[in-house]
């Protein structure tokens, strides 16, 4: 089922323009600025400094204290005070300019500060990806213990305090650029970081951030853009103060242009009060009205619409999607209509599209309604889209595939709505709301300062969450728009190749454009008739409606423990006595023999973890043929002796849980192991050596080259991997800086600490293009940066290292979010058979023992003559790689791995020709767990 779409609305704030030297233009006469609160006001909350704002509606759950305030400039500011983390700072804040701007800030009352800024946005971390999720030896959905140990990585950076957090939304997007420069407003995006009058250096800020345990991004949307942040406390008030520089007198440096455009304690909700008057005023008013693009009416009332469009994917992927232009549906967020009709269309019961197409053998999955983004929901139009993934057989028949679509809205457009489902929705968004967790304050100030532009105040913290008002006639409106002839269909497949002779001009995909065929059209202009077997779904039985607490039958603990143990399997248990809330996860790994652990994620990998096979290998064993009798007794096999282990957490019982673990041995009858079965893999030693494995991207036309050097540690203890987490923080910043801001050699740069199997190492990965660099180029300059690095680390000073050590302290002393956290990170430790529950503390207890010279000494080893490197190169088309004729051809897929020798970059550097046959002369690491 779709997500909920975020709808928009104008009622937050009078349309005033941005104060923001950031090219933020915009159109129609100037509005009035409103008035600041009165003086009366100002002393009533005075008299009560954590105050909240009561206007505001929020969650029974939400322990948080909120404060709407507008600045001289226009700037609107939500200010958040976290009570349950008293100890400290503010925790978020969010603005907003009455015209363009709005700011959202979090503080815990105890821990949790934050800010929140409303500007606008698109997310730069994904310009570079296409959207194409192909998977490709570097590439894969499958999970493993490295993984796994990664996810849990980043969970680490939440302690006992939260991080303070803010977000700047700008009311202009990509809808203000200039037809003449394209890109312009993602362009400044990125510029306005690039130093500022008071705080010059280019790159202090993020360095700034992540010496104090800080990040940052932003993102550019088609109306909207937003900044956002979070760091330690302390530090708040000093790093607001940079970050405000960027909006008051940003450098915009020739040089920098050149080369961005290559790259495209406790405080009170008082306190932040202060803060944001202090810092933010001095942001200029440009006293140009909000940009709005009302006006531009039916933007899709176009011939080129209507049609039938083919398009070949890099994916080998069938896809059908049905899309309709609507009105913009912004002002109808208390209803939501588009949420409404998303949620039976996208439902995959009785009587629904998909259970009818899957008895077809004709879908795999359906999604339908908006995707929130400003692309499809803005003050223009709105989009209500549904996709259908095909299967073979479906793709042939995807006109019937769309004839199906098409009978269930008809049913849905004579049925009317139904009041009965729309409180069915309420009422689950509702207890959703109700027990909500609570979210990290970058993310929770990052969608509010948005809100702050689209919702009434009220409605901040509601307005994209909860169905409000029921109104029949909205809803009604929009499905009577949702007309086969007003519809437009895309089909997604490489089958379609021969028949698309059009290129697109900006990233070059095949496609073809043609009218609807006659018959089909004809019928969909008739009074078709209705399918019987499409009905709305069945009255929902299994809506929450007890939310009591169980009561406790075991003793409180800190950690998980194991209540039962049987041949058959375990079973770990832990109430719940921190979030208290009516939420349980109960998770069960099924251990067999039968299954090497999940297949390989990527090259790197593949090399390193001796037994698992690749995705290529998987890919060619399915063309040979899977047959039923093989597929049964596969099944067989893998029922016939499995250890079970399992983790309950939360609201339920441990009479409960075990009676969980019970059932499962006696649903799937199965024996027990005989013997123990390790979920690890065991990993090659590396040579003492530079090796480089260099293959060509399973997908041509695809120019996308990834460059990752690896670094193996061996099997290490917890401090030293403390060291390695500690030598990567240090690395982060200077590595973005070298690579991606003074080089410019792509966009996804980073460093890495890497647990394979309980064997240690780091990484560097620099995501490039084949049409601009050639991968050993790319390789040389990772070394470039390595030996600048050891120049860096020579000079480090002890300041800058204690500091360091106790930004990463303060991330593992983080508390936990919401429960999920918490059972994630205690379900890796099961998952990996290692129970260390309390691991984040054993890792605070080694860092307060290292020193800068073990630091130090720690990466000379990895860069002596005894290192262990390994560069993996996942090699894209495109003249740098030596390829004159890109062609966009997926007819003639890659099925297995071209080994590619080495260029004159790197022509004395061993290369591995057949990974098999590598690894196979290599010796084996014993089996190991980093407990101690």
């Amino acid at each position: 089922m779709s997500g909920k779409s975020k709808p928009l609305s104008s009622c937050s704030c009078p349309e005033l323009a941005a104060g923001q030297r950031v090219g933020a233009g915009g159109r129609g006469a100037a509005a009035r600025l409103p008035q600041e609160e009165s003086e009366a006001q100002g002393r009533g909350r005075r008299a009560h400094p954590s105050l909240g704002d009561p206007a505001i509606v929020k969650s029974p759950s939400d322990p948080k204290h909120y404060r709407y305030l507008m600045l001289q400039n226009g700037l609107c500011a939500l200010l958040i005070s976290d009570a349950n983390n008293m100890d400290s700072v503010p925790s978020e804040e969010s603005s907003e300019w009455e015209d363009n701007d709005e700011t959202e800030i979090e503080t815990d009352e105890d821990d949790d500060s934050g800010a929140e800024m409303d500007e606008d946005k698109e997310n730069y971390e994904d310009d570079d990806n296409d959207g194409d999720d192909e998977e490709d030896p570097n590439n894969s959905d499958d999970m493993e213990m490295e993984e796994l140990t990664e996810k849990e990585e980043a969970k680490k950076r939440s302690g006992t305090e939260k991080l303070s957090a803010a977000a700047l939304c700008v009311a202009v997007g990509s809808f203000c650029d200039p037809e003449d420069l394209p890109g312009l407003a993602h362009f400044l995006e990125h510029m306005v970081f690039m130093g500022s009058l008071k705080y010059p250096d280019e790159n202090g800020f993020d360095a700034f951030l992540k010496k104090h345990g800080g990040s940052d991004n932003a993102s550019t949307d088609c109306e909207r853009t937003v900044f956002h942040f979070d760091i330690q406390q302390k530090y708040f008030k000093e790093a607001l103060d940079r970050w405000a520089q960027f909006f008051i007198h940003p450098l915009m440096i020739r040089d920098a242009i050149d080369r961005e455009v290559e790259a495209v304690d406790s405080e009170t909700l008082d306190t932040l009060e202060k803060w944001v008057k202090e810092i933010f005023s001095q942001i200029p008013n440009n006293g140009l009205p909000k940009p709005n693009f009302g006006h531009l009416t039916q933007p899709f009332d176009t011939p080129e619409f209507y049609k039938l469009y083919r398009v070949v994917p890099i994916r080998n992927v069938h896809s059908l999607s049905i899309a309709w232009g609507l009105p913009p549906q912004e002002r109808h967020y208390r209803v939501k209509p588009l949420h409404y009709i998303s949620w039976l269309v996208g439902h995959e019961g009785k009587g629904s599209v998909l259970s009818f197409l899957r008895k077809k053998f004709w879908a795999l999955a359906l999604y339908g309604g908006n995707g929130e983004t400003g692309f499809e929901q803005n003050s223009t139009y709105s989009i209500f889209s549904i996709s259908v993934t095909l299967t073979d057989e479906g793709y042939e028949h995807f006109y019937e595939v769309a004839h199906v679509v098409f009978q269930y809205l008809k049913m849905l457009q004579k049925r009317g709505p139904d009041k009965r489902i729309w409180e069915e929705i309420q009422k689950i968004e509702a207890n959703e709301f109700y027990f909500q967790d609570q979210a990290d304050p970058i993310d929770y100030v990052e969608s509010l300062c948005e809100n702050i532009h689209i919702f009434c105040k009220e409605d901040f913290l509601t307005g994209d969450q909860l169905l409000l008002e029921y109104k029949p006639e909205i809803i009604a409106d929009v499905l009577n728009q949702l007309c086969p002839l007003r519809a437009n269909l895309v089909l997604l497949s490489a089958a379609s190749e021969r028949k698309c002779h059009l290129t697109e001009r900006w990233f070059g995909t095949q496609y073809s454009v043609e009218d609807i065929d006659k018959s089909w059209s004809d019928l969909w202009a008739s009074d078709f008739q209705l399918n019987q077997d499409l009905h709305l779904p069945e009255e929902n039985k299994y809506i929450a409606t007890d939310f009591s607490l169980k009561a406790s039958d075991w003793p409180d603990t800190e950690h998980p423990v194991k209540i039962l143990s049987t041949h058959h399997g375990c079973v770990w248990y832990k109430k719940d006595n921190k979030f208290k809330i009516p939420k349980a996860y109960i998770r069960f790994h099924l251990i067999s023999p039968l299954i090497q652990q999940s297949a390989k994620r990527d090259v790197r990998s593949l090399i390193l973890e001796h037994g698992k096979w690749s995705m290529v290998d998987r890919y060619r064993r399915l063309m040979k043929g899977l047959y039923t009798e093989s597929l049964s007794s596969f099944v067989k096999g893998f029922k016939s002796h499995l250890y079970v282990e399992g983790l309950v957490q939360g609201n339920f019982t441990s009479r409960e849980s075990k009676d969980f673990l019970n059932y499962v041995v006696l649903k799937l009858q199965f024996l027990p192991l005989p013997h123990p079965c390790p979920v690890q893999f065991r990993v090659v030693d590396l040579p003492n050596t530079h090796l480089l494995c260099k293959v060509k991207t399973l997908n041509r036309g695809d120019a996308n080259s990834e460059v990752t050097v690896y670094y193996q540690s061996g099997a290490r203890s917890l401090r030293e991997y403390t060291l390695m987490e500690l030598l990567v923080m240090h690395m982060e910043e200077p590595c973005f800086n070298f690579l991606r801001t003074k080089q410019t050699l792509g966009y996804h740069v980073y460093p890495t600490c890497r647990n394979t199997s309980g064997i240690l190492g780091f990484s560097v990965t620099v995501t490039t293009q084949a049409t601009k660099n050639n991968s050993e180029f790319v390789d040389k300059k990772i070394e470039e940066f390595l030996l600048y690095f050891e120049g860096k680390m020579r000079l480090l000073t002890e300041k800058a290292f204690r500091t360091q050590v106790s930004a990463l302290i303060h991330i593992k002393e983080c508390e936990d979010s919401y429960l999920g956290e918490e059972v994630d990170r205690n379900w890796n430790e099961i998952m990996t058979q290692q129970y260390l529950f309390d691991r984040l503390a054993h890792e605070v207890e080694a860092l307060r023992s290292v020193t800068k010279s073990d630091l130090v000494d720690w990466f000379q080893a990895h860069r002596g003559k005894e290192r262990k490197a390994l560069s993996i190169h996942v090699v894209g088309f495109g003249k740098q790689e030596g390829d004159s004729d890109v062609q966009q051809s997926l007819l003639g897929e890659i099925y297995q791995l071209t080994f590619l020798p080495p260029s004159s970059y790197m022509k004395n550097t061993s290369y591995i020709r057949d990974i098999r046959n590598f690894t196979l002369m290599l010796n084996l690491l014993p089996y190991h767990k980093i407990l101690k």
